[in-house]
C-alpha cells in the first residue's frame, strides 16, 4: 500500500509573476501511469496518491455513462499538458457527480475484479454482488435470471453503456449480451429503485454494463496511433469450450481529437451435463456473440457509438414443465441486435447528450425438441427503439469572474464538469441541475403473444406467419436538481411517464438522497426513491400448455427508503445498509396445486409487498492477501398461502453470504477463493404435483492463475465439491465443473 501527499508545491514561473494564496485543486490518482512525467505533471496541485482495492467486489461512487479520466493542466510550460488519470467516476443521479460528491451509493466490479474471479460470463460474475440474485437454469450463462434485492427477472432494468437493453417480451433473455468479459471496463449495480435515474422498468434496481475505453496518449501529452490484439480460449468438463478475441486501434486526428475503434468475437458450446428420457442431450449450448464499438472525442464533442449482436441455442431441459405438462427436452433459440449512437457536447456551462437506439429480439421456443408435429414452436420478435435527450448545468454562488476563470480554463484544457465540480466545493455552493426526456417505442409480433394482427407477417425461414403482436410507446420526463457543499450533497427530482398502453394516464414518481461525509473517510446516505414497471408482454399473453396469462395486469409500483454506512481507510472498509421495499400489484405467476394434474401456472397481481432488508459487509487489503466478506438479509410480510406455489414474487433468498480471498502464490502466481451461502424461501412442483421446499445450498470456486505482463493461463473449479442442488424448480444445476484456459495481449 502506497500513500503520498504533496502540498502546495509552487512552479518557479508562479513564483515569479505572482503570489499564491488560493489552495490548489486536489487530483487523486487511482493507479500509477507508468511514465516518467506522471507526477511532474502535477507541480502545483495537491496530489493524493493511492492504490485501489482488488477486491473482488468495491463500494464506489459511479458514473452511469462512462469512464471520465481527470485531465490536468501544467502552467509550467507555455504548451498545456494533458495527463489522464483512469479513474472510476459513477454517479446513482442524473447529472454526473464525482466520488467526492455522491449521494447514493453503488455496487462496482471493476476489470480487475472480472479478470480474477472464476468466472466465464456476466451471470456468473453478478453472483458475488451480495444485493443479486442469479437463478441460473443452464450454466455458462446459458439461461439466467437476474433479481435484486427480492425482487424479479422483470423488475430490474439493464443497461449497455447507459442505453436501455431490456426486451418487454421477457426478462428471461435479458442476459443475452454482445460483449464478452474481455470488453467490459467495469459493472455497476444500483440497488433500489432508480425511476428518476433510469427510467421506468427500474422497480427494484439497474445494472450498466460499461465497455467504454479512452484513448492512449503518447509521452508528449498527445494521442498517437496505436492498436492492440486480445486473444483467448478455454476448456473443461462437459465438452465445454469457448474462443475469443479483440482487437482495437485509436488514432490521432486533429489537436486534442482522436478516433477510437475495436472489434470483438466470441464463441462457446457445451455438451451439458444431464439428458432428457428419450436419451438425447437437454442441457447442451452454443451460441456466438460479435461486438463493436467506437468513439470520437474532441475539444467541446464527443461521440460513441455500438453495434453487436449474440445468436445462441441451448436445450431447456424441464425450465418451463409443469405437472400437467412433463416436457423434459425442451428448447430455445435467440437472436439479438443491438445498436446505439450517444453523443456528448458542451457549450459553456451547458452539457447536452443526446442518444438514438434500436435493438431487435427473436426467440424460437420448442415445447419438444425437434417436434414441430408434436408441439408447434412459438416464434416472437421485438423491435424496440427510442430517443432520448438529456443535459445539465452548473450554477453557484461564485462570484461572475471566478466562474467564467473556471470556464474557460476548462475549456483549453478539456477539463469535463466532474473537474470543476470538485473545484467548486472549495469556493462555494454549487448547484447542478439535470434535465431531460425519452420516447421508447416496443412492437412485437408473435405467434402466441398479443391481439390478432390487421395482416399477418411472414417468418422467415418458415412457412408460418406473425399472427398476433401488440405496440406501445412509453414518453418520460424528468428534473434533478443536486446541492453540491463540502461535506454534503443533496440530489432530489421525479420522473413524470406516461404509456400509451391501457391509455395509462401521466404518472409522477419523485426521489431524493442525502449523503453526508463528517470525516473524508466515513459516509452517511440515505435516500427516499419511487418507480413503476409495466407488464411484460409474457405476463400477460403467455397462454401454453400449463400457462394461463391475464392481459389486463397492472402496472407494479414501488416506494423505497435506504440508510446506511461507509468507512473506509486505506487497507480496510466497512458497508452497512439498511432498507424497506413497499411494493404496490406485484406481479407473479402462481399455481394452486389443490388443482393436481389440472394445476396451471397464472399471472396474478399481489395487492402489497412489503420487503425489509439488511446488507453488511468488510474489505481487507495488504500485502499478503485481499479478504472481503458481505452478507444479505431480506423478509417479506407476505405468506404463501396453503396449496398456492409462487414462482418468482414470493421466492427470493433469505439469507446469502459471499466470502473471497485472493493470496499471492509467488511473484506471478495467484490463488482465488470463492465461497457463496445461499438459502431461499419459496417451492417448487415435481412431476406429481408436489411442493418441495428449496434447500441451501454451500459453493466453492477457486481459481489459481500464472499472470505475465503479456499472458496469463490459469485453471478454476467451480462447485469445487460437487455439491447437488437445485435453484431453480426441477432443474437440478451441474456438479463439479473443472476449466482451464489462456489469455494472450499484443
Amino acid at each position: 500500500m502506497i500513500w503520498c501527499f504533496v502540498h502546495e508545491i509552487v512552479p518557479l514561473h508562479s513564483i515569479m509573476y505572482k503570489p499564491i494564496f488560493n489552495k490548489r485543486q486536489v487530483l487523486v490518482f487511482r493507479q500509477f501511469g507508468n511514465k516518467g512525467y506522471s507526477l511532474f505533471s502535477c507541480l502545483g496541485r495537491e496530489v493524493v496518491c493511492s492504490v485501489l482495492s482488488v477486491a473482488t467486489l468495491t463500494y464506489a461512487s459511479a458514473e452511469s455513462v462512462s469512464t471520465d479520466p481527470v485531465v490536468t493542466d501544467s502552467t509550467a510550460t507555455t504548451t498545456a499538458r494533458e495527463m489522464m488519470l483512469e479513474e472510476v467516476s459513477v454517479t446513482g443521479s442524473r447529472a454526473p457527480l464525482t466520488k467526492s460528491q455522491a449521494a447514493r451509493m453503488v455496487t462496482v466490479l471493476d476489470r480487475q475484479a472480472i479478470a480474477q474471479a472464476p468466472v466465464q460470463s456476466i451471470n456468473d460474475l453478478l453472483k458475488y454482488a451480495i444485493g443479486v440474485d442469479v437463478r441460473q437454469r443452464g450454466p455458462i450463462g446459458a439461461q439466467t435470471d437476474i433479481s435484486i434485492r427480492g425482487g424479479t427477472s422483470e423488475q430490474i432494468i439493464l443497461l449497455l453503456n447507459g442505453i436501455n437493453i431490456c426486451d418487454p417480451q421477457t426478462g428471461h433473455n435479458a442476459m443475452d449480451l454482445p460483449v464478452d468479459l474481455n470488453d467490459i471496463v467495469r459493472i455497476e449495480v444500483l440497488e433500489g429503485p432508480a425511476g428518476r435515474i433510469y427510467g421506468t422498468s427500474s422497480l427494484v434496481g439497474a445494472i450498466n454494463v460499461v465497455t467504454r475505453e479512452r484513448g492512449r496518449r503518447n509521452e508528449e501529452g498527445g494521442r498517437r496511433n496505436d492498436h492492440s490484439l486480445q486473444m483467448h480460449a478455454e476448456g473443461g468438463s462437459y465438452g465445454y469450450a469457448n474462443a475469443g478475441g479483440k482487437f482495437s486501434h485509436s488514432s490521432f486526428l486533429l489537436p486534442r481529437s482522436s478516433i477510437v475503434n475495436s472489434l470483438s468475437a466470441n464463441y462457446s458450446r457445451c455438451d451439458g451435463w444431464s439428458r432428457a428420457k428419450e436419451g438425447g442431450l437437454n442441457t447442451d449450448f452454443k451460441g456466438g456473440k460479435a461486438f463493436y464499438q467506437g468513439q470520437y472525442e474532441g475539444k467541446n464533442l464527443q461521440l460513441h457509438w455500438h453495434a453487436g449482436m449474440t445468436d445462441k441455442g441451448w436445450g431447456s431441459s424441464t425450465f418451463w414443465a409443469s405437472p400437467k405438462w412433463q416436457a423434459d427436452n425442451q428448447y430455445e433459440h435467440t437472436t439479438k441486435i443491438y445498436t446505439a449512437l450517444q453523443g456528448e457536447t458542451k457549450w459553456g456551462q451547458l452539457h447536452i447528450a443526446p442518444s438514438i437506439y434500436w435493438n431487435q429480439n427473436r426467440d424460437r421456443y420448442e415445447g419438444y425438441r425437434g417436434q414441430p408435429e408434436r408441439m408447434a414452436f412459438n416464434y416472437n420478435r421485438t423491435n424496440v427503439c427510442g430517443f432520448s435527450l438529456s443535459g445539465f448545468f452548473d450554477w453557484s454562488q461564485e462570484s461572475g469572474d471566478r466562474s467564467q476563470e473556471k470556464g474557460d480554463r476548462s475549456q483549453e484544457t478539456g477539463v469535463r464538469s466532474q473537474e470543476s465540480g470538485d473545484r467548486s466545493l472549495e469556493t462555494g455552493v454549487r448547484m447542478r441541475t439535470a434535465f431531460g426526456a425519452e420516447v421508447r417505442n416496443e412492437d412485437l409480433v408473435s405467434g402466441n403473444l398479443g391481439e390478432p394482427l390487421e395482416k399477418p407477417i411472414h417468418i422467415c425461414g418458415t412457412d408460418r406467419d406473425y399472427t398476433l403482436g401488440l405496440n406501445r410507446t412509453n414518453i418520460s420526463a424528468y428534473v434533478e436538481q443536486n446541492l453540491l457543499l463540502k461535506d454534503l450533497t443533496v440530489s432530489a427530482g421525479f420522473v413524470a411517464t406516461r404509456n400509451t398502453w391501457s391509455d395509462m394516464n401521466l404518472r409522477v414518481y419523485p426521489g431524493v438522497d442525502v449523503s453526508y461525509r463528517p470525516h473524508p473517510n466515513w459516509t452517511l446516505h440515505a435516500s427516499y426513491n419511487t418507480s413503476l414497471r409495466m407488464p411484460s408482454f409474457t405476463e400477460m399473453y403467455y397462454k401454453v400448455q400449463g400457462y394461463s396469462a391475464d392481459p389486463h395486469l397492472k402496472p407494479e409500483e414501488m416506494r423505497a427508503v435506504e440508510v446506511g454506512l461507509h468507512v473506509q481507510c486505506s487497507i480496510f472498509n466497512v458497508q452497512c445498509t439498511l432498507w424497506h421495499h413497499h411494493g404496490t400489484n406485484m406481479i407473479d405467476w402462481i399455481m394452486d396445486t389443490k388443482h393436481g394434474e389440472e394445476a396451471v401456472w397464472q399471472s396474478v397481481n399481489h395487492t402489497t409487498i412489503n420487503s425489509y432488508g439488511l446488507e453488511a459487509g468488510f474489505n481487507v487489503q495488504c500485502s499478503l492477501f485481499n479478504f472481503q466478506c458481505h452478507y444479505g438479509y431480506i423478509n417479506q410480510d407476505k405468506k404463501q398461502e396453503e396449496g398456492i406455489v409462487s414462482q418468482y414474487a414470493l421466492e427470493y433468498l433469505r439469507h446469502k453470504l459471499v466470502a473471497s480471498a485472493r493470496v499471492p502464490m509467488t511473484r506471478h502466481l495467484t490463488l482465488g477463493l470463492d465461497f457463496r451461502w445461499q438459502d431461499r424461501v419459496g417451492s417448487y412442483t415435481d412431476f406429481d404435483g408436489k411442493a418441495c421446499d428449496y434447500e441451501p445450498y454451500v459453493l466453492v470456486d477457486a481459481h489459481l492463475t500464472w499472470q505475465q505482463p503479456k499472458w496469463k493461463v490459469y485453471v478454476e473449479s467451480n462447485n469445487l465439491f460437487d455439491t447437488r442442488y437445485r435453484d431453480y424448480g426441477l432443474v437440478e444445476q451441474p456438479g463439479r465443473w473443472i476449466i482451464a484456459g489462456f489469455g494472450l495481449r499484443i
